[in-house]
């Protein structure tokens, strides 16, 4: 994949217009890769199904989500406030 230059959280509330207005007038300059796991992560897929994306380890250390926040590219997280 490509290299993780900021980690995008968010909590459900917004659309995804909203989400990714709030995104763009935040992109931190520089920055070319963003991770976010609505658009990271399969949402429809079922759980069973997911267990597989979501790795072994029972704290999920070795998920998309926890390798994105630990990759060494990821050098800033961004919040995406809701109004």
């Amino acid at each position: 994949g490509l290299p993780v230059d900021f980690f995008v959280s968010h909590c459900w509330q917004e659309g995804v217009f909203e989400f990714s207005q709030r995104v763009l007038e935040s992109w931190p300059p520089g920055a070319l890769h963003m991770w976010c796991c609505f658009l990271a992560n399969p949402q429809p897929w079922k759980k069973q199904d997911l267990k597989s994306l979501l790795g072994s380890e029972p704290d999920l250390s070795d998920s998309p989500f926890a390798r994105a926040l630990d990759a060494l590219s990821c050098q800033m997280l961004l919040v995406v406030p809701n109004v």
